[in-house]
Formats: structure tokens, sequence, C-alpha cells
């Protein structure tokens, strides 16, 4: 205690001066009526003390409990001491319900909103000590799109801490789990009930009827009739219970008919395109880089499931394209992904360079209609460079060359003429050749390997499998043996090979990461064969045969 009290005041002493803040936070924003929520309050001031005040939340919650949590943290030798109370909060009233700022000192915490649900009738089922129930938050989904599953398992007893829950899993469909099992209170039927809540999103890849699978959950009840008996190494006083979920079905829609054949089916609640720019496309010139981020959000599907943005093609604009970053975040509604792609934009010329719209095609499932989402074409006003510009100077122009006109010339001084001049071109030739090796070296055609391999980098880490099917096929005319001899003697190379067929010819084209073979092409091993012998090469007989 004593060392708790003086790391606290060392920490009073080293906390630099800056603006203090009390913020509040819930568990959850929506909840049914009889259900408890968790409101957090945080404050990173080291000279409060005590704990916020609490009576504003009495005319609308009930305060089952309150615990408080102290943290000291040391980050890039600044050192922060953080105090969090955990408040445990029923509420009184249905509907929208605001949590009022609670102050600490001459902190405040802003409000917050709840929506409570009404409770819904419970069935005379549920009246066993534990017991589990699933929902869907909709009775029939498009193909690809979301499903959000919910499992709830109620608890009227004590459970240890052994208990599992059996892996959802379906064969044709994508399954993600929302975030971690969150914990709470219900009062059902008089009773307080502890809740185990966990949430899955579900997206289908056949249209049809889908059928969730029944979970299986096991968990040891605590008798407190027993607990006095209790052994660290030996059985535990109670009872092993097992409850089954119910199986529901899925009804999949297909994709809708009039949806554009050539466009990447994108079903989903919400999508947002939106762009940056570092720096600003003011006035550039030549051989400046422009950094262009594009950031696709899409609520209700997976990151894995958004395609690559159109790509960016202007005449006299160089394009070096950075590897997508992907992200998943789980909502109150599913799961929202998004895809950011960034490029670096080099103008290679000067004047107005336009800029393609980019648009994105994606059908809005609670409208039930296609929708665009479109980002207009932007032009570029490129400046030349004075650093690179090549001015001529008059000092580079040719001098004219004035010829008189003079006596014809005789016949024989024609032949004198081309005789001397055959004669020293001739000598020529030969003193030339006698400097040169007797087999010429075969001057190399076509572009730089190191370009090439280059264009297939880029290629690879941009997940394209169109440019890198043409980058590799453009890198491997350049190499001393062919692409199937190569795969043939390098076994990572032919699985990468595979992998990018598969993508070519198949509809998992947008989901092809080219990592893997970019990481085959640069550890491919040299093809060094040992030289066979005279007379393994089918060269002269032995001189004394035998």
């Amino acid at each position: 205690m004593i060392r708790q009290l003086c790391a606290l005041l060392l920490c009073l002493l080293a906390f630099p001066a800056q603006a203090a803040s009390l913020t509040a936070s819930v568990d959850r924003d929506r909840l049914s009526a009889g259900e408890t929520v968790e409101l957090t309050i945080e404050s990173d001031d080291p000279t409060q003390f005590g704990k916020p005040d609490l009576t504003p939340l009495e005319p609308l919650f009930e305060v089952l409990g309150t615990r408080q949590l102290n943290r000291l943290s040391t980050r890039e030798g600044q050192t922060t001491a953080t105090t969090r109370w955990i408040i445990t909060l029923l509420p009184k009233q249905d509907g929208y319900v605001v949590i009022p700022p609670l102050t600490l000192g001459e902190l405040q915490s802003q409000p917050i909103p709840l929506q409570v649900l009404e409770a819904g009738e419970e069935s005379t089922a549920k009246v066993a000590p534990v017991f589990i129930d699933a929902s869907l938050d909709q009775e029939s989904v498009y193909v690809q799109a979301q499903a959000v599953l919910t499992l709830r398992i109620y608890h009227s007893v004590s459970l240890f801490d052994d208990s599992s829950l059996t892996p959802l899993q379906i064969a044709d469909a994508r399954v993600e789990q929302l975030g971690q099992a969150r914990t709470y209170e219900k009062d059902i039927g008089g009773v307080r009930h502890g809740v185990i809540e966990v949430r899955y999103a579900i997206f289908p890849q056949r249209s049809g009827e889908l059928q969730i699978p029944a979970l299986m959950f096991s968990a040891t009840t605590v008798d407190p009739s027993q607990a006095s008996d209790f052994q660290p190494f030996g059985p535990r006083p109670g009872k092993l219970v097992r409850v089954r979920s119910p199986q529901i079905p899925l009804a999949v829609k297909a994709k809708p008919a009039d949806y554009p054949a050539n466009a990447p089916w994108l079903p989903a609640r919400a999508l947002s395109l939106t762009e940056s720019w570092a720096p600003e496309p003011g006035k550039v010139q030549v051989g400046d880089s422009l950094t262009r981020h594009l950031m696709l959000k899409v609520d209700g599907l997976a990151s894995a499931q958004l395609p690559p943005l159109p790509t960016t093609r202007a005449k006299g604009l160089r394009r070096y394209p950075d590897q997508p970053k992907l992200a998943n975040q789980a909502s109150e509604r599913g799961l929202v992904g998004s895809r950011e792609e960034s490029e670096a934009l080099v103008p290679g010329q000067s004047g107005q360079i336009e800029l393609p719209p980019v648009e994105v095609l994606w059908w809005n499932t609670r409208e039930d209609r296609l929708e665009r989402a479109l980002l207009p074409a932007r032009t570029l006003d490129v400046a030349s460079n004075p650093a690179l510009a090549e001015e001529a100077s008059p000092g580079n122009e040719e001098p004219q060359v004035l010829v008189q006109e003079g006596p014809p010339l005789w016949p024989w001084q024609l032949a004198s003429g081309l005789l001397a001049s055959t004669t020293l071109l001739g000598f020529g030739l030969w003193w030339r050749a006698r400097r040169q090796p007797a087999i010429l070296p075969s001057a190399q055609t076509g572009p730089n390997p190191r370009t090439l391999l280059d264009d297939l980098r880029r290629a690879c880490l941009a997940n394209d499998p169109h440019a890198t099917r043409q980058a590799l096929d453009a890198w491997a005319r350049q190499q001393p043996e062919t692409l199937a001899d190569m795969a043939a003697r390098f076994v990572p190379l032919s699985d990468a090979l595979d992998g990018l067929n598969g993508a070519l010819y198949s509809e998992t084209g947008q989901q092809w990461q080219g990592e893997e073979l970019w990481r085959a092409i640069r550890s491919l091993p040299s093809n060094e064969q040992p030289q066979s012998s005279p007379s393994e090469a089918g060269g002269l007989p032995p001189l004394y045969p035998r």
C-alpha cells in the first residue's frame, strides 16, 4: 500500500500540464427491458479524488453495483494515471433513455443515449436454471449478404468458469464472430438471470434455404449446499448441464437479374467512398509526387469481400500503388468492412491531366435497389519544372556551310577519289575487325530485366491477378529458361502459379493475394547444372577402347 501511494505521488509530480477529461462509455446502446448495461466513467486527472456523483442517475436507472480500477502507465517517457469506475445500471423505463452527464470535481462527462426495447413474452419453457435462445436479425437475405445470429445463454444459478460453446460452422456460408462474448443481467418473471451473449455474422455463399445448426452449451452449476466440501484437486461440486440452441432456417435470395453482370456483387446496408490527397492537388510541377488515398467502407460486408477499386489511368501520369489495407469493425448491426488503397501519382508532362471518375456499384439491401457511389473526375494542372526542362541555347545552332560552285570535275578525278575512299574504308574495317573478339556477344533486346522485375513486384503487391500475369510473362521471356521449367524445379513457385491461375479463371480472383507469388520469385534458386563429360555429351570415343 505504501509503495502504491509513493508511485501515485511520483506520478502527480511527473504528470505534465494538460487538459484533463472525464469520458463516459457503455458496453452497448441497445437492450431489452429488464437487462442491465455497464457504464464506464474514466478520468485522466490524477489530482481528482473520490468518485463521480451518481445522483443524476437515480430518476431513470437503478444502480446495482460500482467498482473502481486504478491504472498507471508509461509511454514514451510520459507517465499517465487513469481511474475507471464501472457502474452496472438497470433502466426503469422503455424507449429512448439518456444517461445524464456525471460530474467529478470540475470535470463533466458527456450524455449517452440508450434504446430500451420492450420486453417480449417469455415462454413457459424458459424456467430452467440454464437455457439458451437464438435469433436472426432477418428471415431472408441475398446471397453473400450479412445475417446476424445472436445467441443468449440465460442462467439463474451460478456457473463455474469451465463453460464452453461449440463453434458455429456452416458448410455453405462464411462465419465471423462479432467481438467477444458479453455478459449482463436480466429480470425474467421476477428472477434475476445472468446472460452470456455471443453474436455471429453469417454470409451465405449460395441461394436457397440455409440451415443454421444447433449449438451446444455445457457448464457446471454451483451447488451452494456442497460449497463447503469443495476440494481444489478433486471433482467440482455441482451438476454438469448441457443445453442446445434451436435450429433456425434462413432463406437466401439469388442476385437480382437486373444487377450489372460485369460489376462485383456488393449487397450491403450502406456504402461510402471517399478520397484524400497528400499534399492537396493544387498547382503541381512535372516530377512532383502526389499520394492519393481511396477509402471504401461497407456496412454489412467483411473486408475480404470488397473488390479492388478501379485503377487510375491517365496519359502522362505514372502510378505506383501500395498494398491495400483491409480492416473489420464489429458494430451493433453487424460487421463493417473497409478497404483503403493508396497510390503515388507522378506527372510526366505539363498541361492538364484528366483523372477519370471512380465509380462503385452496390445493392442497397434496406431499399432493395441498385445504387452507385461516385467520385467525380478531377483535373490536375501540371506546370513545367525548370529543373527538368532543357532550354535550347542559340550557341547550339549548326553553322551554315556555304558551297561555292567551281569548274566541273574530270572523269579521272572522280575515279581517283572513289578508289581512295574505298581503300580507306576497307582498311578501317580490317583494323576494326582485328580489335574485336572472334565471337561477338549477343546484344540484349527488349526492356531492362530490372524494370520488368519491378513491374512484377508492384503487380503482385497490388493483388491484381491480370496485371501480374502480364508482368510475369514479360519477365519470364528475359530468363534463360521457361516458366514451366522454373516451376518444375521449384515447388513454391508451382503452388503460387496454381493460385494465380485459379484466381484468373474463377470467381475468387477478387480475393487473390500476390505476396506468395512474389516471395516465390525472390526465393527462386539459380539453375546451376553440372557440365557433362565429353563421353556423356556424345563426343569422340576413347583413344584406347577396351
